[in-house]
């Protein structure tokens, strides 16, 4: 009976320490429990505080209306071509001697002799001509301009932008696939007079394994070329590629 009083007290001596120390454990449980709660909220909104300063925007391309270009500048005609006429040259003294009677010929003499004659200077005539008239005109041969290629940076005003034909689809590559990367490149394409692509430059990436795929594919693409004045001309536009799993 004795062995069965002391277990009885054992027993509630320990549902009383375990009373006196709930307190205690309760408070120390809670403040873990919110402090991990803490966590896992703060560490959220880092994730969306990251992921919104990775998103850029894209360049914006404004596009200006012919109306509203200023006016052209003005054209300076070039100074009117002088043509140069030579002076006619005075005719030789000389003339054809008439036969007369020796009474009525004068003294001094009238005709000029072969020494004189070898003396008076011929008129210059123009070459092919025909006409005695020498014709001087300066010709300007201007050089044809090699046309260059726009400055990636440069502000084109144009009516018209080039707009995709056939749209190549980028190839996802393996490793990335393998590894489940994703993400965004833009692609800064110079389409040329033909909608052809000339060349293509990578301005911003999330990942530079996907660089090579996105360029491949905007060279295999094909545009309608931009127009200026109602002429083809040659411009840059950004492209953006997106490489997700789910798709």
């Amino acid at each position: 009976m004795s062995n069965e009083f002391v277990s009885k007290n054992i027993l509630v001596y320990g549902a009383f320490e375990l009373k006196k120390r709930y307190p205690k454990n309760f408070a120390i449980g809670l403040i873990i429990a919110i402090a991990f709660h803490i966590l896992i909220i703060a560490g959220y909104y880092s994730y969306l505080s990251m992921s919104e300063d990775k998103e850029e925007s894209v360049p914006t391309v404004r596009v200006l209306k012919y109306s509203e270009l200023g006016p052209p500048p003005s054209i300076i005609n070039d100074v009117p071509q002088q043509i140069a006429v030579a002076q006619p040259s005075a005719a030789p003294s000389s003339g054809i001697p008439i036969p007369v009677p020796d009474e009525e010929a004068p003294p001094e003499q009238t005709i000029a002799t072969q020494q004189e004659l070898s003396q008076q200077t011929s008129p210059v005539l123009g070459e092919g001509l025909g006409t005695g008239t020498q014709i001087t005109q300066d010709i300007k041969i201007e050089e044809e301009k090699k046309e260059t290629d726009p400055d990636i940076d440069a502000f084109i005003p144009v009516e018209k932008y080039p707009e995709i034909v056939v749209a190549a689809q980028p190839q996802y590559p393996e490793m990335a696939k393998r590894a489940g990367i994703e993400g965004k490149v833009y692609v800064k394409v110079l389409i040329d007079k033909e909608g052809k692509p000339k060349k293509a430059v990578v301005i911003k990436t999330d990942a530079e394994i996907f660089n090579d795929a996105a360029i491949e594919a905007a060279m295999k693409s094909i545009f309608t070329p931009a127009l200026q004045n109602n002429k083809p001309i040659s411009v840059w536009i950004v492209i953006p590629y997106k490489f997700r799993l789910n798709q």
